[in-house]
């Protein structure tokens, strides 16, 4: 990539930086939105609870506080105008014993406090009608009727898409290594795909914010830990909740919960470890143990065989007054810094952009309004969903949706070549699965994992070993196989029969 110079430069392409960069695109700017990984949404916004917090837990008073109950309400609007799976089935937090019980009425006061609206206190009978696969020792639950769950990956995706679609450069691949500081001003960031320039730099890099902060001269006194948590995902048909459910919460957060997706699955988690590698995403016998005995506290019929997958994600948790920083620097000009943004960090993205955008008010930037400007995006279609009928019109017009790839999804490979073909090109196996949700099922991939690789390679018309899962150094393949038997028959040397 050539040298390009940008009114605004996001760094950072999470659900924070894709939703800064969309608000931001509705107004006259050049907009830059650079990531490191080959694809949107690849550290902890696909890593993650994925829950649209009602906003009943942060201290009152908190930046957390004030952009989760903003972002519930911005959210409620976002998953219609950009088609993003979700559901708002509401969450409660579960008191086992009578002296959790007793604990109820202190949560729903905070939540109040917090400004949150129909939050109630529901007796056993209540809670078990709700929620059935609960414990038999449950005693009550905070119902907080405004929470829901959300798809993170295609939520961030969308963002990102509708940001694209309205004129951001979105530029992936591009590890930032360095900084160009000029007279005490960030003028520029050194990267893998070149030199890239901007008027204001948005530092959204999550687990990575303070190293950034202190490449610049920024905050040195600022830190972020690294607490890794872990989740495991259920087979649907072995297990489903309805709802949300928290345990009782903690100094150390919110608990194990168990919830439901929104795609149907049951998933629990998470525990958290504190780490040394910011990228270690790895997952552990003990983390499972643990969860698992969590959990079963809640639900004690859930069976470590029904697990069909787990992964683990990293929460950046900053030591500002146990709260998210986001502020224009004091110290470094045409700089924005977002970090410590741990949960409820989801939720508040766009609360949290909607912040962006007055800070750059502050600092003398025009924000003059777009006509053209479009806050709408169309999903693809989701064969799965359809009805016999539109299934019907949709091979009529396009065939490939005809060919099933992952059966226990029903991916076709419409979808995937939809996906590879959209504005934010899928180029790798997991960029795929992010959109179609393919490879979720019991066999975790193993049906359709040749099929996406051919598909990848006609339609990026590339070898299949440049094929990769996510992007380069994970190709899949080494070379034909029928290459390695004809070398290794040219190295074999004859054998010659001596019994005659």
């Amino acid at each position: 990539m050539q040298n390009r110079s940008f009114d605004v430069v996001v760094l950072g392409a999470g659900i924070v930086g894709c939703m800064v960069a969309r608000s931001l695109a509705r107004y006259n700017l050049s907009i830059a939105l650079v990531d490191r990984a080959n694809d949107v949404g690849v550290g902890a916004s696909s890593a993650n609870s994925a829950i649209l917090h009602s906003g009943h837990d942060p201290a009152p008073g908190s930046n957390k506080a004030a952009l989760n109950r903003r972002g519930n309400e911005l959210w409620r609007h976002l998953v219609e105008e950009l088609e993003i799976g979700h559901s708002w089935c509401g969450a409660m937090v579960v008191a086992v014993g009578e002296e959790e019980r007793r604990q109820l009425g202190t949560l729903m006061r905070r939540g109040r406090q917090n400004g949150i609206e129909g939050l109630r206190i529901l007796g056993r009978e209540e809670t078990l009608h709700r929620e059935p696969l609960l414990t038999p020792g449950v005693e009550g639950a905070l119902w907080t009727p405004t929470a829901g769950v959300i798809d993170p990956f295609g939520a961030t995706i969308a963002v990102a898409e509708n940001a694209v679609e309205n004129g951001v450069r979105l530029i992936l691949d591009a590890d930032v290594h360095d900084a160009i500081v000029e007279h005490g001003r960030l003028a520029g960031v050194c990267s893998a795909k070149g030199d890239i320039y901007g008027r204001i730099f948005v530092n959204s890099l999550g687990v990575h914010a303070d190293d950034f902060m202190h490449l610049v001269g920024d905050r040195p006194e600022f830190h972020i830990t690294p607490r890794r948590g872990e989740y495991f995902i259920f087979d649907p048909d072995r297990v489903q909740v309805k709802n949300v459910l928290f345990p009782m919460p903690s100094t150390k957060g919110k608990g194990i919960l168990v919830s439901t997706t929104a795609h149907g699955n049951t998933f629990v988690g998470p525990d958290a470890q504190e780490i040394r590698g910011k990228d270690d995403t790895a997952t552990t016998r003990e983390g499972m143990r643990e969860i698992l005995d969590g959990a079963r506290r809640l639900v004690p019929g859930l069976d470590q065989r029904d697990v069909i997958a787990s992964f683990s994600g990293i929460r950046a948790t900053g030591n500002y007054n146990r709260d998210f920083l986001i502020e224009t620097s004091g110290s470094v000009q045409g700089l924005i810094n977002i970090a410590g943004i741990e949960s409820p960090g989801f939720v508040a993205a766009p609360a949290i952009a909607e912040r962006v955008e007055q800070l750059l008010r502050q600092s003398g930037v025009a924000l003059e309004a777009r006509w053209d400007w479009t806050s709408r995006r169309r999903a693809q279609p989701s064969f799965k969903e359809l009805s016999h009928q539109q299934r019907a019109r949709l091979i009529r017009k396009e065939p490939s949706y005809g060919r099933i790839v992952c059966r226990c999804e029903t991916v076709t490979e419409g979808e995937i070549v939809a996906a590879i073909r959209s504005s934010i090109p899928a180029t790798s196996y997991d960029a795929i699965k992010r959109r179609c949700w393919l490879g979720t099922g019991r066999c975790q991939g193993g049906f359709d994992y040749p099929r996406v690789i051919r598909i990848l390679a006609r339609e990026l018309r590339l070898p299949m070993t440049a094929v990769t899962k996510k992007g380069a150094g994970s190709e899949f393949l080494y070379r034909a196989t029928k290459a390695v038997d004809n070398e290794a028959d040219a190295q074999c040397k004859p054998i010659h029969d001596t019994t005659s």
